[in-house]
């Protein structure tokens, strides 16, 4: 029997400005409403269906802050705005940023959209009627499908079609708003229920092994280029491993057994951490696996069971992802009809388990659980549906959630030493491999110095250092396509010599 543990990680970075409370960026609304409630709901329909869904507290903390009305969105700011009173400027802003959504598979599926945005390639002239449209399909294209065709006040809306009005554009903000506030209590629910288990990640999503130390990416890597001085904060590791549990703890009444460290990087150095806040287990990627046990060749009878990492501060069960097939249904899939792509995954767990003669086995499905669905029909329903229809009906796999998995079947094979390394490629490069990104880190280092000889450290000061050492700001160092995250992460480092009383370096201006 093929045990087939989901988990779907689901996070966002921390864009709020902690001095003004404003958001320059809406992506925890949007995919707020795109990705985080129906992800869940969709297991109605499939009661044979478990999945483990992994959150990162930043995420859910900035969702609570649009149900307490603690966030000023731009985007929201510029869709309020009449389109009769936009100023130039306006307009400029939201024919730039109104189209950022996958254009093929959701813009094209409305027709007075695509128009909107053929004209816009076009450099066609926009009537105050076209703004307005196109300020209501971008929130509107937004929301899940299952949203838009069940909830009436938007199906009513999506009906039109065209010619929409000032009021139309209130009422999606509202209603998307009502979703919101739907998320966090459907996953208590379905938690409860037993139909989900739910892990967590470090508080701001920052690289754990990074924080301990920069030189530990040399043992990933040798051929890293670090940054001319260590930042090295062994404590702020462990503090995002600790808030985060108690995070947890506060919302869902009992402490995580589940951690999914930040893009699955771990170390030796960072177990100590997590065996002492409580957690059971940990996820992260296969290529750790090998290289942990020196083993050039992929052998998926080592990968489909679970390990046991036994330490003197306890133990720590950690489960390995089958990379290849959680990167199908992330990366691949998309590009295929959703029957065709349901019999390759099925076609691959058929010989998966005649190559294990029916014995039972731990296969792990882990992925991004928000970026991939804007990417399939009807934002991953269609897939989605069939897909757990067919895993549901299968009489050799079942579905499972890591908790229930490991109280019956606890880790035998121990790994002595666990190998330093991610999800991307098994090594961090993707966070520190160029100039910026190692320029970030000093940075980083040069503030969290002045942290330590501030005397009194307000505990501003301290959770916006946090947010600082997240891991978004350095994957799109050197990388960052319109310049949006660094702007962001410069705004956070400025904001933090603020609240310490210091001048902001001169290096953190444009």
């Amino acid at each position: 029997m093929i045990n087939l543990a989901f988990i779907f990680h689901m996070h966002q970075p921390y864009y709020k400005n902690l001095l003004t409370q404003e958001s320059d960026l809406p992506w925890v609304r949007l995919h707020g409403v795109k990705d985080y409630l129906d992800m869940v709901q969709i297991l109605d329909k499939f009661p044979k269906i478990k999945q483990t869904f992994n959150v990162v507290p930043s995420l859910f903390e900035q969702i609570e802050d649009y149900n307490r009305g603690l966030v000023k969105d731009k985007f929201s700011e510029f869709t309020r705005k009449p389109a009769a009173e936009l100023t130039g400027a306006d307009k400029d802003f939201i024919l730039q940023n109104f189209f950022s959504i996958n254009r093929e598979k959701v813009i094209a599926t409305f027709p007075r959209y695509y128009e909107l945005f053929l004209k816009k390639q076009r450099r066609g002239e926009f009537s105050v009627q076209d703004y307005l449209d196109l300020q209501v399909y971008f929130n509107l294209a937004w929301i899940d499908p299952s949203f838009r065709r069940n909830i009436p006040e938007l199906k009513r809306v999506a009906d039109k079609e065209r010619f929409f009005n000032e009021e139309d554009k209130l009422l999606i903000l509202e209603k998307q708003l009502l979703i919101l506030k739907e998320i966090i209590p459907a996953y208590r629910l379905y938690k409860d229920n037993n139909q989900i288990g739910i892990s967590v990640t470090p508080y701001y999503h920052p690289i754990l092994p990074l924080l301990y130390s920069t030189n530990i990416a040399k043992e990933a890597n040798k051929k890293t280029v670090l940054p001319k001085n260590e930042f090295s904060y062994p404590l702020d590791a462990k503090k995002q491993i600790e808030d985060a549990v108690e995070f947890y703890r506060q919302r869902f009444g009992s402490s995580p057994k589940g951690m999914w460290p930040s893009e699955e990087a771990v170390s030796e150095h960072i177990l100590p951490f997590i065996i002492q806040s409580g957690i059971k287990w940990i996820i992260t990627d296969e290529a750790i696996l090998f290289k942990s046990l020196k083993i050039k060749k992929r052998d998926t009878t080592l990968l489909y069971q679970p390990h046991l990492l036994k330490r003197k501060d306890g133990e720590l069960n950690i489960v390995f992802r089958d990379r290849n097939l959680s990167d199908l249904i992330g990366f691949n899939y998309h590009g295929m009809k959703e029957t065709e792509a349901v019999n390759n995954f099925m076609g691959h767990l058929e010989n998966i388990n005649k190559a294990f003669k029916n014995r039972d086995i731990l296969l792990t499905i882990a992925m991004d659980g928000e970026n991939a669905w804007e990417f399939f029909r009807n934002d991953g329903h269609d897939f989605l549906g069939l897909f757990y229809q067919r895993i549901s009906e299968s009489d050799f796999v079942k579905t499972v959630t890591i908790d229930e998995y490991l109280e019956s079947n606890p880790a035998q094979n121990k790994i002595k030493r666990l190998s330093a390394g991610s999800w991307i490629y098994g090594e961090f490069g993707k966070w520190i491999g160029n100039s910026e990104k190692v320029k970030y880190w000093e940075w980083l280092r040069d503030a969290r110095k002045a942290l330590e000889k501030t005397r009194a450290a307000q505990e501003m000061a301290i959770k916006q250092m946090q947010i600082l050492e997240g891991s978004d700001w350095f994957w799109w160092a050197g990388e960052d396509p319109d310049g949006s995250f660094d702007r962001l992460f410069r705004l956070h480092l400025k904001n933090f010599y603020k609240l310490i009383d210091q001048e902001a370096p001169s290096y953190l201006n444009p």
